[in-house]
């Protein structure tokens, strides 16, 4: 450091590398002192202030009359990247703030006193490389899929002025530490909700990733169960206990609304008994106050056509004990008598999840055995919604996809 000159909105700190000997990249002859040139650099912040390093960078002249190289400058990899704009260590803290703090690109960009553009150029080949990196797929034993949307504009291909397929498909790291904690990390993102989109990339991975996977957790969609049939052959699949609540869940909504309409011919409305008792439908029993229980109960009572309510909401109440139960063996045998006995039931709609979870049974019922949910997997997209709220979206898939690996933990960096 030779320099120091600290204004209101910026501090300029000129550096310069220490003299030694250098040789020539192409012949390794010694090389002599030729010249310097200043380089602006931008680095992290400091006292919440921009800071510019101005690097004199020394030139140099071969002596060697036999090498093509006449001139050449010194690098130094450990503070800038060749032609980089910021230096490394500001590239490390823009990723820092990104992922730590939750910061958007443009945040960062307006402590550092530049462009979106500047600073993503700097942090993108980091994240790529890391991205590239098949190390960090090591270690897989349980493996999460699920979906979301990423945009809501133009399916068509980015080559005919769209961004692709509206969803994308997500893998995370399900696999528990020494300490039993699931390290939900996020793997992967790939274009489609298809059973290609899921298949393909296990594909890529490779049969040592491929044996090393246990359990794969899923909600119900068939494509992905057939991508997990066909490239995790000896994998346990387990249904969601999140998407199966949801299921019986929604099945109370939908009784709940068609009674409301042929009782009283019209949706629902302030003073009616269903309506007003909507939203704690949705709770679970144990969660429910004397309060909240009395309503329920009369509102079921003010209406004999109320009975179908209250059965399905019965029913969804099982499904809720059965994973709550805090002996995995008793919940099976509940799990199991709902199997059985909702198909046949008088209400169309729980019938329908009856038959729906009969055709999942082995998926439904290995929870009951491997105790693994897609609750993690669902974390990591609270994540990813978090940080596309942030960023105000992203039209760049691959722009999208290193932002979401880097806050869902699935860089080694």
């Amino acid at each position: 450091m030779t320099a120091i000159d600290r204004a209101p909105d910026l501090l300029t700190v000129t550096v310069e590398s220490a003299p030694a000997r250098v040789g020539c990249p192409t012949c390794g002859t010694v090389a002599e002192a030729h010249s310097r040139r200043a380089v602006r650099l931008v680095d992290a912040p400091c006292f919440d202030t921009p800071v510019v390093l101005l690097w004199r960078k020394r030139r140099y002249r071969c002596r060697e009359d036999a090498c093509a190289v006449r001139t050449f400058t010194e690098q130094a990899p450990d503070l800038a990247r060749p032609r980089g704009l910021l230096t490394t260590r500001a590239a490390r803290w823009a990723i820092r703030a990104i992922r730590s703090e939750h910061a958007s690109v443009q945040g960062v960009a307006r402590q550092l006193g530049v462009r979106w553009r500047t600073v993503w150029s700097a942090v993108k080949p980091i994240l790529a490389a890391a991205a590239d990196d098949e190390t960090r797929f090591a270690g897989v034993s349980t493996l999460g899929v699920d979906e979301h949307v990423w945009h809501h504009v133009s399916t068509k291909a980015p080559e005919h002025g769209g961004r692709g397929p509206k969803e994308l498909t997500g893998m995370v790291d399900l696999s528990t530490d020494e300490n039993g904690q699931v390290r939900a990390r996020l793997l992967d993102l790939v274009q489609g909700r298809t059973r290609a989109a899921y298949a393909n990339w296990l594909e890529e991975r490779g049969e040592h990733f491929k044996a090393g996977v246990d359990v794969a957790t899923l909600d119900p969609f068939h494509g992905y169960k057939s991508a997990i049939e066909e490239e995790l052959g000896d994998a346990t699949a387990v249904l969601d206990a999140f998407h199966v609540v949801a299921l019986g869940t929604r099945c109370v909504d939908e009784v709940r609304r068609r009674v409301q309409q042929s009782t009283t011919g019209h949706r629902g409305r302030k003073g009616d008994p269903l309506y007003g008792i909507q939203n704690i439908l949705r709770a679970g029993a144990e969660n429910l106050t004397d309060k909240q229980r009395a309503r329920i109960e009369r509102a079921f009572a003010a209406n004999e056509t109320h009975e179908a309510v209250d059965l399905t909401w019965q029913c969804a109440q099982q499904l809720r004990t059965a994973y709550k139960h805090a002996d995995k063996t008793e919940g099976r045998k509940i799990a199991e008598r709902i199997v059985a006995t909702f198909p046949s039931c008088p209400i169309p709609e729980i019938a329908r999840l009856g038959r729906t979870l009969r055709k999942w049974k082995e998926a439904f019922l290995a929870y009951f055995t491997t105790g693994a949910t897609n609750g993690g997997t669902e974390a990591i997209n609270g994540l990813i919604e978090l940080h596309r709220r942030i960023a105000r979206g992203l039209t760049n898939f691959e722009n999208y996809r290193l932002r979401m690996l880097l806050i869902g933990g699935g860089l080694n960096l």
